[in-house]
């Protein structure tokens, strides 16, 4: 028991000294800056070119938005969620080591150029992020989690970040054996890591963003919307759009809805969900509700 309560302690520690770090010093490699820069380029962009010309520029719920922000990439990592995940990265390997497996390791990929190593994990990880963000909206308890996402009803670049704390851990823990299981030697993760923030936040965001024949390849903010349409057409009526980065898996498996260009097109949960509007409220509710269910 010692173990993990040293683990604990290191997890909060390191990581605030990481942030301390991040904050104080900048570089190309610094998150929290790369975070808030996007951010203010983005919604620049929003304010001169939008696409919904008659959203208000500080749109509804605009400032919880932006508090989501920085909850799901810094706040909720330093009050629990980088403590939990290294507990139970060391809770699986000391289960694993019961069996006297001390490596899951079951692909080397490290002696590949880092260029290959990098489009592979980004393939890799979005294909996997898209199949569970597809069980978030056909897994009725999982979906009660997703719909915080959902609830914005004006989108904007921020709407990337407005989601519960609980899809953090679905998706690290869904996400963690596969990786885990291929040797990656990679350093420069932080590429992959920077650019699948600003395509989410692009395809969010009051932008008509014209990609052309990549349309097929890359998730837009277009395609997005109808992904949040407030009525599922009766084709698709769990859901359709799932693509996090890339598109090109909604093509494959016939996942894809996208009949116009349509910015008008009334987006947000059914008109007959009364879903909380404050950040609190919106973490308690999916708790009830699957309680509520399970009772």
């Amino acid at each position: 028991m010692e173990k993990y309560w040293s683990v604990i302690s290191n997890a909060y520690s390191g990581y605030w000294n990481y942030f301390v770090q991040e904050v104080l010093h900048p570089s190309w490699h610094n998150y929290f800056y790369w975070l808030v820069g996007a951010s203010v380029i983005i919604y620049v962009l929003e304010l001169l070119f939008p696409w919904r010309k008659n959203q208000p520029a500080i749109r509804e719920h605009f400032w919880l938005d932006i508090f989501y922000l920085f909850w799901n990439y810094f706040l909720f990592s330093m009050i629990a969620y980088n403590a939990l995940s290294m507990v139970g990265v060391q809770l699986f390997n000391d289960f694993l080591a019961l069996f006297g497996i001390t490596n899951i390791v079951a692909i080397q990929v490290g002696a590949l150029p880092g260029w290959l190593q990098l489009l592979l994990i980004f393939v890799l990880r979005d294909f996997m992020q898209w199949s569970i963000h597809r069980m978030y909206h056909h897994v009725n308890w999982m979906w009660e989690f997703h719909k915080v996402h959902h609830s914005t009803e004006q989108m904007g670049f921020a709407a990337l970040l407005r989601y519960h704390w609980m899809e953090n851990v679905l998706y690290r823990s869904l996400e963690y054996i596969p990786l885990a299981m291929i040797g990656f030697g990679i350093t420069d993760f932080f590429i992959v890591h920077i650019f699948t923030l600003v395509t989410g936040q692009l395809g969010h965001a009051n932008l008509k963003i014209n990609l052309g024949p990549f349309k097929y390849l890359l998730n837009g903010p277009q395609m997005h919307l109808w992904h949040h349409a407030k009525e599922m057409p009766a084709t698709h009526p769990n859901g359709f759009n799932y693509g996090i980065t890339l598109s090109i898996w909604d093509f494959i498996f016939k996942t894809n809805y996208w009949p116009n260009d349509d910015e008008n097109l009334p987006v947000g949960l059914p008109a007959n969900e009364h879903f909380p509007t404050d950040f609190f409220g919106q973490m308690a509710r999916p708790f009830q509700r699957i309680f509520l269910k399970w009772k």
